[in-house]
């Protein structure tokens, strides 16, 4: 089945921003705006986020302040006209607005005075949040499921009791992960929201960190210090998807520098252009009406086509860049009942004609031959005695397929020749395996959500090598680059982080906004590399470009 419709939307010219490729030095070239940051209680501010946006723009650009409390914007980042200034400083607010006019060949000045908050709270990170409240970390890991769909400060701005809070529970259990608050929808299959007493105890220990029994927190509201040396040394570009349910969730760069991304909260596929900042948007079939809607994975395949997935609306699709002609991929109807989730694909076909993909809802694994359209069905985690749950899937280069287990934390694979099926457990427990890349030695990265740390698998020796990530990362997905640092995304802190392989040093990087993120995407043809996100609760895509 295959059809071609496209919707374009082009924002007004007069909107725009330059943004050419960034130099390497903030030395190079006339800043267009600078200034310093102070505040009464710390004088001059290191790590403060400084983002300048024109009205009416979908373009902020945003830098950091330094050591002596500068920031300065390069001066092919900012055209001539008026700018609305912004910041980012936990614990601080602006004391009063700030506007600043750039000019032709001139400098702008606009220093910026900040006070002390008076809302602590409504600034703290989802990280920030599990940092304070008191708890297990067992107890505390439960709310990693909870950030998906919303901030952690829902859950503690609450009034829930325990027995109100089995019940929440229970009907955010049936909500799918594409749902937001604004747009929440049931999953077709009611039993995978579970029961009531089933969270009993996961609701006892919510109502003793929200609002239900006073009208303040009985804990300090604790916050991660601010960026200072190497972490102030980049430019970050959001770029507002418009939609407020659009939700950039995958991301990919094209030869073209077109950002290609699947939509988490909409059936679209969407291509943006940032130097024209001409948004197309490829509409996805649905195939379910009553069931969830939202993409998750996108991927390049050998021919330069792009494979996608449809999760409830069971099927997967590819998409002909050059022609916009889409090609769906159903499950049969013995296999597509409603507990059907499709997410990934293994997309090594080249090989011998079959795409890989998995089921949510069934754990099941499933591989289509493209030649002759017939489905095969596999249960790997039969294998494993204690419960399991898949996450992702990938293909090597023989096609044979690699899998991310999230519940106990494994590896697993499935030969494409013998079927046979074998697991190799993360070296931190419960680790939480969850997204992965492999490279051209078969090498898998492979993210440890609940552990915290990046771990890489070598097939040949079958041996993990870990890389510790800073505290409450929580990472979503992570990839080297081409100077072999590791690039990770985060769902909790904001910060985007990058890791020295060769000292374990970390950098990180203050983004200007809530920017819940999943997918990376590290584009190793400019020096330095830069890196793209989607900017999953804030409709944005996001890049971030360091200096060094």
């Amino acid at each position: 089945m295959q059809r071609k419709l496209m919707l374009s939307i082009t924002v007004s010219a007069a909107a725009m921003l330059f943004h050419p490729t960034i130099q390497t030095a903030w030395a190079q070239g006339q800043a267009a705006l600078t200034g310093t940051v102070s505040s009464e209680a710390e004088g001059k501010m290191e790590g403060v986020v400084v983002t300048a946006q024109k009205p009416g723009s979908i373009v902020r650009i945003s830098v950091t302040t330094d050591k002596q409390g500068r920031y300065a914007f390069p001066e092919n980042r900012l055209e001539p006209g008026d700018y609305t200034i912004t910041i980012r400083a936990v614990g601080y607010d602006m004391d009063g607005a700030t506007k600043a006019t750039v000019e032709t060949e001139k400098t702008a000045n606009a220093d910026i005075k900040l006070k002390k908050t008076k809302n602590l709270a409504s600034q703290l990170t989802n990280a920030e949040w599990m940092m304070s409240i008191p708890g297990t970390e067992a107890q505390k890991a439960n709310l990693l499921d909870c950030s998906s769909c919303h901030t952690m400060e829902r859950i503690m701005r609450s009034t829930h009791d325990a027995d109100e809070w089995t019940q929440v529970i229970t009907r955010m259990k049936g909500y799918g992960a594409v749902s937001q608050p604004v747009k929440p929808q049931p999953m077709l299959d009611a039993s995978r929201s579970g029961t009531p007493e089933q969270y009993r105890k996961m609701a006892e220990y919510l109502a003793t960190i929200n609002l239900s029994s006073s009208d303040h927190w009985n804990y300090e509201l604790r916050t991660l210090p601010r960026p200072k040396g190497r972490d102030t040394r980049a430019i970050v570009t959001e770029y507002d998807m418009v939609r407020p349910t659009t939700e950039p969730h995958d991301i990919l760069l094209d030869k073209d520098g077109n950002v290609w991304y699947t939509d988490f909260g909409e059936m679209f596929i969407g291509k943006f252009n940032p130097k024209t900042l001409k948004l197309t948007e490829y509409p996805i079939k649905k195939f379910k009406d009553k069931a969830p809607t939202g993409l998750l994975s996108i991927d390049f395949d050998h021919t330069g086509k792009i494979w996608f997935d449809t999760m409830y609306q069971g099927a997967l699709g590819n998409l002909d860049p050059k022609t916009g002609e889409i090609a769906y991929h159903p499950l049969p109807p013995e296999y597509n009942d409603d507990r059907v989730q499709l997410n990934f694909t293994g997309l090594r076909y080249d090989v011998d004609g079959k795409v890989w993909t998995k089921s949510v809802g069934t754990q099941d694994i499933f591989r289509l031959d493209l030649a002759s359209n017939k489905w095969e069905k596999f249960h790997p985690t039969d294998e494993l005695k204690s419960p399991a749950s898949i996450y992702q899937v990938i293909s090597d280069s023989k096609n044979n397929l690699w899998m991310a287990e999230f519940t106990g934390g494994h590896l697993g694979k499935i030969d494409a020749k013998t079927l046979k099926v074998t697991w190799y457990p993360v070296p931190t427990p419960f680790a939480r395996a969850r997204r992965m890349v492999i490279d051209d030695q078969d090498r898998i990265t492979v993210t440890e959500y609940r552990g915290n740390q990046v771990a890489q698998f070598d097939p040949k020796t079958e041996k993990f090598t870990e890389y510790m990530l800073p505290p409450y990362t929580f990472p979503y997905r992570a990839s080297f680059d081409k100077n072999g640092d590791i690039w990770a995304s985060t769902m909790s802190t904001d910060r985007v982080v990058r890791v020295d392989t060769k000292t374990g040093a970390w950098t990180q990087y203050l983004m200007p906004t809530d920017t819940n993120m999943r997918t990376v995407y590290v584009d190793n043809t400019t020096t330095p590399v830069t890196f793209w996100v989607g900017s999953n609760h804030d409709h944005r895509i996001v890049k971030v470009e360091p200096l060094d």
